[in-house]
């Protein structure tokens, strides 16, 4: 069991990752066992209580609890001083969208992000990938393969498939971060909500005048037949600029640090294909991206672990914490690529669940896949080491640089 973590009184500070690794943070073992809902320390002018749950069966059952909501980042956390200032307009991702609407979308959507339609689009998803990996290979050595390959690949994939211009990304990407990261820098998340909504409403007016084969365009056209109101168009617009590529980006950039670390992981999977899709789940699994940035507001009493979470009050279901429960993975804080039993929390449960979730499974296969065949000897540079932001409670590495 890990050391007893640091308290202000009887408050948890935040756990993050140690410095220049992934993590997970080193309180998750200690939590578990002995304070599995844990009231967090949280800056005095933030006007909430908020609770820091780790056990896997508490998470899965909050991420469909019913008594619970998920805020917006413009409504939360209330800061004293700011009440009656411009904190721009309510960011309502599919994540926070509820009621009929919600339903009828996420029906739509679900179709476009079929088994189906995931399966036609993979050809296109590795010849993505092999071109990112053409310009990867005939760069500079050593290269950086996050730079060149595990950021712009998820992206160009969400962009050509949802029907958002990968051009415009320089203009989306910094506000669409700063969103994502609203619970760590909320004013700066606020403050470009307005300019996402104007920038997304500006593509779903342009999916009205000239249609494409992608699946913003199909949404607008359910739409304009009635089956939901404009709100839901641009909630699913904003789910996939904010979150639709972002955490698959992290996902790979870890999976690549966690692999070369340990060359025979590599050579493992490059030589035995067949537990390539174990792998990736294990990854999804052990990998901890979904460290606390969680939030969810309790709508009534919530009785949890001897707690009582009142209305108002935030709960964080720690999704990275949940997936490294000893009590559900048997060496739980051990990588093991061929894991069959793997009953992870990554994508969420219940009715917001991801949606995305088969294409982001299938962007870390054919990624792994396609860097595989292209650079079977693939291993770290010795003289450049990975470089991480140390702030984020979720981390991936900035850099990566690689030889082959």
């Amino acid at each position: 069991m890990s050391e007893p973590p640091p308290l202000n009184g009887d408050s948890l500070e935040m756990p993050l990752a140690p410095q220049g690794s992934m993590g997970p943070p080193e309180e998750y073992s200690w939590l578990r066992q002995q304070c599995p809902v844990a009231k967090l320390d949280v800056p005095a002018e933030f006007k909430t209580t908020m609770w820091y749950v780790t056990r896997h069966a508490d998470v899965a059952a909050l991420l469909n609890e019913p008594k619970c909501i998920r805020p917006t980042i413009n409504e939360w956390p209330e800061i004293e001083g700011q009440k009656g200032l411009h904190q721009g307009r309510p960011l309502v991702t599919m994540m926070e969208f509820n009621g009929p609407d919600h339903v009828a979308l996420r029906r739509v959507v679900a179709e476009a992000f079929s088994n189906r339609n995931i399966a036609a689009f993979r050809p296109r998803i590795r010849a993505m990938a092999e071109q990112l990996l053409d310009d990867l290979e005939a760069g500079p050595r050593p290269g950086d393969i996050v730079r060149d390959f595990t950021e712009p690949f998820p992206l160009r994939v969400m962009c050509e498939l949802v029907g958002i211009p990968f051009e415009d990304r320089d203009y989306f990407l910094p506000m669409a971060d700063a969103a994502l990261g609203a619970m760590q820098t909320w004013e700066e998340g606020r403050s470009f909500s307005d300019e996402l909504y104007r920038y997304i409403e500006s593509i779903v007016a342009r999916k009205r005048r000239e249609p494409g084969d992608d699946i913003l365009s199909r949404v607008v056209q359910e739409c304009d037949r009635g089956a939901f109101g404009e709100e839901a168009v641009t909630a699913f617009g904003l789910s996939m600029l904010v979150a639709g590529y972002r955490t698959t980006t992290m996902f790979l950039g870890n999976s690549l640090v966690l692999l070369l670390s340990e060359p025979s992981r590599y050579a493992m999977l490059r030589d035995n294909r067949a537990v390539l899709t174990t792998a990736v789940e294990e990854l999804l699994r052990f990998i901890p991206v979904m460290n606390g940035i969680v939030v969810l507001l309790a709508t009534d009493d919530l009785e949890l672990q001897g707690r009582t979470i009142r209305p108002g009050e935030a709960v964080l279901p720690v999704i990275a914490a949940a997936n490294r429960d000893e009590t559900v993975f048997a060496k739980a804080d051990q990588l093991d690529l061929t894991r069959v039993d793997n009953p992870h929390v990554t994508f969420g449960r219940g009715s917001h669940n991801c949606l995305a979730a088969l294409l982001a499974r299938t962007e870390m296969l054919v990624a792994l896949e396609a860097i595989l065949d292209r650079f079977p000897d693939l291993r770290l540079a010795d003289d450049q080491p990975a470089t991480w932001d140390d702030t984020a409670p979720a981390k991936s590495p900035i850099t990566l640089h690689v030889q082959w």
